[in-house]
């Protein structure tokens, strides 16, 4: 299996990146080091800056399949971190605000938020189990401290996303200050950008978001062919807008929230099987599959300490939370407010390509072969594909 691999915010990470293309569209805040492999300094010499996130492209899918990808591998600069937990709750949330999820909070995609005494998944907004109590839309300012990143910038600013999102509540709050267009295919997301890139002579910073790959992968697997024709359809237009934007003086950055590993039924733990230790949580698991926050009251812990010692050893790591933080898998100081609340009091980090779940009554139980949140150098490591042209 894959080494297993940290975030590294010090200047080789996605939060850094975000530092880097801040800082040369105006910004004046420096939270963290710049991309040490791209400073601002760089970036600051085109007049337009594109970011194209292509969800779940790790390091080592376009590492495997380079006959499927020969335009990304040709401008291919190196590679970066992703945040902890590698996954789009958290890695698209730095890359919509440029905070490391130290400073964000959203750590996962089902999050137990003490604001409204709910378990929520954080992008749809949607409760986990119960009703609806508020609106999703009114739901960001009551869960949502920081700015977007477009807030920042000195430049007009652009998110380009799929129709089925681009207004969603989550979308539209880390979008302020940005305007945005909706695309409803690849070829129309490609049409966009160059429209945006060739109409104005005025500087424009341009997110875009492609979240495909990520779906094949998670449904058939990583190396699987739906995934790789993903990975060539989204390559071969790439070429072609690269074509059609030459002499435009932009950079074109292309890179990844997360990687991916394949995790098969056999390597899948199911609370349903293990009784005993759901009795000892306060909640149903939260987090990922592949990083998981339980929350334990204070007298059940050393019985919740010992179960897991004793019959997930060989699957699970087992760490107190609070000794994450502090260790800053999370990101540097100073952390959210709300941050120790969110990861509950034990976080289950899953080794190899273990993966644990657990099923609420009335949910629809469905299979996912491939995988992400982890710290496996698979999950964590992605692309920086980048040009001036």
């Amino acid at each position: 299996m894959s080494t297993t691999l940290l975030p590294d915010y010090c200047g080789g990470s996605i939060v850094n990146l975000m530092q880097s293309i801040a800082t040369a569209c105006g910004s004046t805040l420096a939270r963290y080091p710049q991309l040490a492999t791209l400073p601002a300094a760089t970036l600051s010499r085109a007049r337009h800056v594109v970011l194209l996130v292509i969800d779940g492209l790790g390091q080592r899918t376009l590492a495997r399949h380079m006959a499927a990808s020969p335009h990304l591998h040709q401008h291919l600069l190196g590679s970066m971190t992703s945040v902890f937990p590698s996954t789009t709750a958290s890695a698209i949330t730095a890359m919509m605000t440029g905070l490391a999820p130290a400073q964000h909070a959203l750590t996962g995609w089902h999050m137990h938020l003490d604001e409204i005494d709910q378990t929520l998944a954080i992008l749809p907004l949607l409760p986990r189990m119960g009703p609806v109590r508020l609106p999703a839309n009114e739901l960001p300012p009551r869960l949502f401290e920081h700015a977007s990143l477009f807030q920042e910038l000195d430049r007009e600013s652009w998110v380009v996303a799929p129709q089925n999102i681009v207004g969603s509540a989550f979308n539209a709050w880390h979008s302020r200050a940005a305007q945005t267009r909706a695309y409803g295919s690849l070829d129309e997301m490609f049409a966009c950008l160059g429209e945006l890139l060739q109409e104005t002579a005025i500087p424009r910073y341009i997110y875009a978001y492609y979240p495909d790959l990520d779906s094949y992968s998670h449904h058939y697997g990583t190396d699987s062919r739906q995934a790789v024709h993903t990975l060539a359809a989204f390559d071969d237009l790439f070429g072609d807008f690269l074509r059609r934007v030459r002499g435009s003086r932009s950079w074109v950055l292309v890179t990844a929230d997360h990687g991916f590993i394949d995790s098969p039924p056999r390597r899948v733990i199911s609370l349903d099987d293990h009784p005993q230790l759901g009795d000892l949580l306060l909640r149903p698991l939260c987090g990922e599959r592949r990083v998981a926050y339980c929350y334990v009251a204070p007298d059940k812990r050393p019985a919740f300490e010992a179960y897991v010692r004793r019959h997930l050893a060989r699957a699970a790591h087992l760490y107190a939370s609070d000794r994450l933080i502090a260790a800053g898998w999370f990101g540097p100081p100073p952390y959210h407010p709300r941050l120790s609340s969110r990861v509950g009091d034990y976080t289950l980090v899953m080794k190899d390509n273990w993966t644990i779940k657990d099923w609420l009554p009335g949910e629809k139980h469905f299979a996912m072969l491939g995988v992400h949140g982890g710290i496996s150098a698979s999950e964590m490591r992605v692309p920086l594909v980048g040009l001036l042209a």
